[in-house]
């Protein structure tokens, strides 16, 4: 049966303190069940409990073959809802739809989130414990990960986001374990921590490492003085207070990153000059997002929209996109939803094109061989075509998969036809 479907072809196309996180997380608890799954697990490595939200895609079903991709997102309890916003909004045409798990750090955040111990920090006396980076990735990497994909379906094509500390984690999750995530959006971070330490250690492993697959993205807030508003981005890097060491490090640190490009990392740095510490988020993880997923945005889409375009040409745009994107994501995955191949082969039927409708039809159920639904698709070409034999075949494929009772009576009536 024909399902019509709201289908466009065309639109495929400074640090966070501790007690502002705690206030935002204990005054939005019942908002936080709504938007994800309230989980936790009692982490052996940092011996205690860990909370956590994990919010599903939309189509999410267990009983599914489809798994997805997963985003991990630091300080959860305020950047999940940011990030799932933007998943709403952008996902399926600019990058693919993901679990999110949201991390909750408002408990020893500084401790989690810091690379190295110090006692003082801008010229601040430090009055809870530091340094404990390399303890929170071995929680990620050994129990949370595991723990996630052993209760979800997710594929092994992970993204990390990370704010201000968590932007500082982000980018040390990089340098020192490449392994853990594909990409990482490292949002105004704190590179500044401990007289620049991470830049110093980024110096050697940029240079010595292979990124290949590997992409960054990192922003900057425009409040790069927080008593000269005559400071700019163009001289900026010439004052020498310690009021502009958060600015001149993170562009010192794009600059360490530009300078070895040959060791394959896919890099963009972007200044947002109308924004300050507290309010980037939202625009970098839309332009974050949008960036490392570059390669998944849908090609050749005035081709696809047009019905002169040959039915051969068509299915090499599928194939390549297809090729394209088990190259990038290290496995296979369809090149377009079901959903859009199908109404593309309705598309083509009512054109009076149905070799062409057929083949989408065709690709639906070569990428989709569980879903009932292009099984039918199929069977309303063969009926188009006064094959009823086929389309019986078809329908009683679709009804076997999924026994509905939709199938079943439409198998009946075909059936009576015959």
């Amino acid at each position: 049966m024909k399902t019509f479907l709201l289908v466009i072809i065309t639109i495929i196309t400074f640090g966070i303190n501790t007690p502002i996180i705690k206030a935002q997380e204990n005054l939005n608890p019942h908002y936080l069940l709504e938007i994800g799954i309230v989980d936790s697990l009692n982490s052996k490595i940092l011996n205690e409990q860990r909370n956590f939200w994990v919010q599903l895609p939309e189509n999410y079903n267990p009983n599914n073959p489809e798994k997805y991709p997963v985003a991990y997102i630091i300080d959860g309890g305020i950047h999940l809802n940011t990030v799932q916003t933007v998943q709403n909004y952008y996902s399926g045409g600019y990058f693919p739809e993901m679990i999110l798990v949201g991390i909750s750090n408002s408990t020893n955040r500084t401790r989690d989130l810091t690379t190295s111990q110090v006692n003082k920090f801008n010229s601040t006396e430090l009055d809870e414990n530091t340094g404990g980076a390399e303890k929170f990735t071995q929680f990620i990497a050994h129990e949370l990960i595991p723990y996630i994909d052993r209760k979800y379906a997710t594929t092994s094509y992970r993204t990390l986001i990370g704010h201000s500390y968590g932007g500082l984690f982000t980018i040390n999750t990089l340098i020192n374990h490449p392994y853990l995530f594909e990409n990482y959006l490292a949002i105004d971070p704190s590179l500044d921590w401990d007289h620049q330490k991470l830049l110093n250690e980024a110096k050697i492993k940029l240079q010595n490492e292979n990124y290949r697959g590997k992409s960054l993205f990192i922003s900057l807030n425009g409040q790069l003085h927080m008593q000269n508003s005559d400071i700019t981005i163009n001289n900026v890097m010439q004052d020498t207070s310690d009021f502009t060491l958060f600015a001149r490090s993170n562009i010192t640190f794009s600059n360490i990153v530009k300078q070895n490009e040959k060791n394959d990392l896919f890099f963009e740095w972007k200044f947002y000059p109308k924004d300050i510490h507290g309010t980037i988020t939202l625009p970098s993880v839309i332009d974050g997002l949008i960036a490392v997923f570059d390669w998944f945005q849908m090609e050749n889409t005035s081709k696809i929209n047009s019905f002169d375009t040959p039915k051969e040409e068509i299915y090499n745009i599928i194939k390549y996109r297809a090729k394209k994107l088990k190259t990038h994501f290290g496995y296979a995955v369809p090149p377009y939803p079901a959903d859009l191949l199908n109404m593309s082969g309705y598309m083509n039927l009512d054109m009076q094109q149905p070799e062409k409708a057929k083949m989408y039809f065709e690709q639906a159920i070569k990428y989709y061989p569980k879903n009932p639904n292009v099984y039918d698709s199929m069977a309303d070409y063969y009926e188009s075509q006064n094959d009823q034999k086929n389309a019986i075949n078809y329908v009683s494929i679709a009804y076997v998969i999924s026994g509905n009772d939709i199938y079943k009576q439409r198998l009946k009536k075909l059936q009576q036809k015959n």
